[in-house]
């Protein structure tokens, strides 16, 4: 009788266990209207630094020249990576073609030294 399981219905369902409450509460009038005050303060500021810019005009003028220039200068610099990373392969092969070729001198030099032969037993 001990062994008996009897579901307990008064848990809840997990099912919304891990949903954020939200708050909906509305916001007072006092509070949008700070809000929309520091929107204005922000957007008047960021007028004013843009009228303090000199030679908007012609920097508008010479934008797509400049983005042809940086466009042309990154595919210089991918030509130039490219050089790089073939030099850095042809260093890092024959190097390694170095290191292969004396292991395999090392390893006839050992072969023709050995005087004695190897008796396997099974």
């Amino acid at each position: 009788m001990a062994d008996l399981k009897i579901p307990n219905l008064n848990i809840k369902s997990d099912k919304y266990i891990f949903k954020k409450k939200l708050n909906l509460r509305r916001k007072s009038k006092k509070r949008l209207f700070s809000e929309s005050f520091f929107l204005f303060i922000l957007s008047i500021l960021l007028v004013y630094v843009n009228y303090l810019i000199p030679n908007k005009n012609l920097l508008l003028q010479n934008l797509a020249n400049n983005i042809n220039k940086s466009f042309l200068l990154l595919i210089d610099l991918f030509s130039y990576l490219y050089e790089i990373f073939l030099v850095v392969f042809i260093f890092a092969s024959s190097f390694i073609a170095l290191i292969l070729i004396i292991g395999s001198f090392n390893r006839l030099f050992r072969v023709s030294k050995r005087k004695s032969k190897q008796i396997n037993y099974k």
